[in-house]
């Protein structure tokens, strides 16, 4: 026998082992999905086998390749690759016990729950997305420091269904434009849906589809093991990022279930899988792996951790060694709060009227020079967000050494390639849009609360103040329902001291993302008085506190703190005495001891502003406590105009306090 026949035959058995774990896996939980990860077999070991460079030892190696399951269905297919490769969280317990709680092998892959998982899959579409972030990254960091500490790959699977979503097609154009070599996607071509087989749904031509969009295309039969590898051969020698088409059957191996729709998300059954193990010529107990195939899995780890001592040596030796560890470090806070508190101080004697969206930009000129590796972007928004500091340089298929991403008008593909980025680990990114596209970001800002990545959206124009553009771009609901979402701090700042305090905010954060919810129009400054501390991190706070008891507390966010301030100089007038409460950030206000929150709260009735609805004031308002705000869509209309029209008033909120607090009348 030749060594390539030699290979092929190991490569088989190694491949067998995965669609074995996957049968006994799927059947013992009574669910999950057997039949991508048995077609995928073949073409995962091959990439991993004969390819892939990582080490279980250190899952975190910032130069291995990355391994992205975006049909994150087919969780069982890394679950099985990172036990047999010898990751020492992923025994065989946990392989015996997949999708049960308190086991790391849930469902889908989770990012953090398990080592050598790379990212959370399951929206589908979202991983291809996400792959192409972790692919820039990776050019633009090795634009930085070279071949020596930056050059690994970044490959991915992705099934029908990803290519379906449209957040695939933003992915893969954004990828082509930018001639991201070092990207290779391998369509899992079986042709198979849940609902049966795909020309129920599609007829779309993916391989063209990819080569309008100047990606390389191969065409292979996904059981081939020398076809599998001269594809990715042929892959990593072009300088296009590349979609290796495997023609598949979905559960191979599966005698009687293969090729149908019935294998896609059902456990095969004992019979089935009695005779798929005849058919794999698989005589193991269930759960049982020979000491050969594994001894072959784990000669790839071995490999792995010679590649990964090499750059480790090299990283030693390296004249920007200390640069690369700083990068991959993450912020020099104290640097950070430093440079802050100075700009602030600054900030509260000019005292600006600025609207918060520039008053940002203004933040971020400071925050940008502390941060190197801080990476920005926008969703074709760039003028109207403001997130392109002075010095910044657009990243360019021909240079990506700069330091801004013109994203085109992807919103999801945006927030998706910056968790990518995140993710691959050196850089500090945010992006922006409109607050009312927010709802297109919306799968990946959930990721990202989800999986803990802390990356800033920057979301302007955010209430009826934006003006004529009208309803359609007035998020009146959205800010509520993104306060909905667990492990994401949402901040609507009232000037630009708050601003450059929530920016404080995002950059120190770790494992939580933060959102922006900045004005269109100019703000007067407030804080006047400079406070070293941070008071945005306290979630909110008492701005005015007047003389003797309260009467009433008006309670504001953003754009509507300076109509609660005028309001309550007007009741002061008046005799009633409104203490005025800034509330940028409703998460971080409700995690501070309960303590603080009743002091900053009182007793007195509650007034609560903001021109947006009032769904998600639990914490700050009582059911008999008052709010001016809005109850339906907005109109087009100058700014001043609206807020009059919907009673979002200065003498609206004068009314309130009154009827709140008639004894002092």
């Amino acid at each position: 026998m030749n060594k390539q026949a030699a290979i092929a035959v190991s490569e088989r058995e190694m491949a067998n082992a995965i669609r074995v774990l996957t049968m006994d896996a799927v059947e013992a939980a009574n669910s999950g999905h057997p039949g991508a990860p048995m077609g995928l077999a073949d073409v995962a070991t091959v990439l991993f086998n004969r390819f892939m460079q990582i080490d279980p030892v250190d899952h975190a190696w910032p130069d291995r390749d990355r391994f992205v399951m975006s049909a994150g269905h087919g969780s069982m297919l890394i679950y099985a690759i990172n036990h047999l490769l010898g990751y020492d969280d992923m025994g065989i317990e946990q392989i015996r016990n997949f999708r049960q709680l308190g086991y790391r092998t849930a469902g889908h892959p989770e990012y953090g729950h398990a080592k050598g998982i790379e990212v959370t899959t399951g929206p589908l579409g979202q991983g291809v997305a996400t792959a192409v972030g972790m692919a820039l990254a990776e050019r633009m960091q090795n634009a930085r420091y070279g071949d020596d500490l930056v050059d690994h790959w970044t490959y991915v699977i992705s099934g029908d269904g990803c290519l379906m979503e449209g957040v695939s097609q933003e992915a893969i154009d954004f990828a082509g434009h930018l001639r991201l070599g070092k990207l290779i996607l391998f369509w899992d071509d079986n042709r198979i849906t849940i609902d049966g087989p795909t020309n129920l749904s599609t007829s779309t031509d993916q391989k063209a589809r990819f080569l309008a969009s100047g990606w390389q295309v191969l065409d292979i039969d996904g059981h081939d093991h020398e076809a599998i590898a001269r594809a990715i051969f042929e892959a990593r020698a072009d300088e296009r990022p590349t979609v290796i088409a495997c023609r598949t059957v979905i559960g191979m191996g599966a005698p009687s279930k293969a090729g149908s729709h019935k294998v896609h998300g059902a456990p095969l059954g004992v019979d089935e899988i009695k005779a798929a193990r005849e058919l794999l010529g698989w005589t193991a107990p269930a759960f049982e792996v020979p000491d050969p195939i594994v001894d072959a899995w784990r000669k790839i780890a071995a490999r792995g951790a010679t590649a990964r001592s090499d750059w480790t040596s090299r990283l030693n030796a390296h004249p920007r060694a200390k640069d690369f560890r700083a990068d991959m470090a993450g912020p020099d806070l104290g640097a950070l709060d430093a440079a802050i508190t100075a700009y602030k101080a600054q900030t509260s004697a000019s005292a600006p009227k600025v609207a918060t969206r520039k008053a940002s930009e203004m933040a971020l000129e400071v925050l940008n020079e502390c941060l190197p590796n801080s990476i920005g972007g926008s969703a074709d928004l760039t003028g109207s967000n403001n997130t392109r500091t002075s010095a910044m340089r657009p990243v360019k298929r021909d240079d990506y050494r700069g330091d801004y991403i013109h994203y085109g008008i992807r919103e999801h593909g945006m927030a998706a390639a910056m968790n990518g980025i995140a993710l691959h680990g050196g850089f500090r990114t945010y992006g922006g849009t409109f607050l009312a596209f927010a709802d297109y970001c919306r799968p990946a800002i959930r990721l990202s609360a989800l999986m803990g990545v802390p990356v800033t959206y920057v979301m302007t124009h955010d209430s009826i103040g934006l003006g004529e553009d009208g309803p359609t771009h007035q998020p009146v609901e959205t800010i509520a329902s993104l306060r909905a979402m667990p492990n994401l701090t949402v901040i609507r700042p009232a000037d630009a001291v708050e601003t450059a305090e929530a920016w404080q905010v995002a950059a120190a954060s770790q494992t939580t993302p933060t959102l922006l919810c900045l004005s269109r129009q100019e703000l007067p400054t407030l804080r006047t008085d400079h406070c070293d501390n941070n008071k945005v991190e306290l979630g909110a706070y008492v701005l005015t506190e007047p003389k003797g008891a309260r009467d009433v507390t008006l309670i504001a966010t953003g754009s509507e703190v300076s109509l609660a301030a005028q309001a309550a100089k007007t009741l002061a007038e008046q005799g009633i005495r409104a203490a005025v409460v800034s509330a940028p950030s409703f998460e971080l206000f409700t995690a501070q001891p309960a303590a603080y929150r009743a002091e900053v709260l009182g007793a007195a009735p509650r007034i609560g502003i903001e021109a947006a609805v009032r769904q998600g004031w639990d914490a700050f308002l009582r059911p008999e406590d008052a709010f001016i705000g809005m109850t339906g869509f907005g109109a087009s209309a100058p700014a001043s105009e609206l807020y009059d029209h919907f009673g979002i008033t200065k003498a609206a909120i004068v009314a309130a306090a009154r009827a709140a607090v008639p004894e002092t009348i």
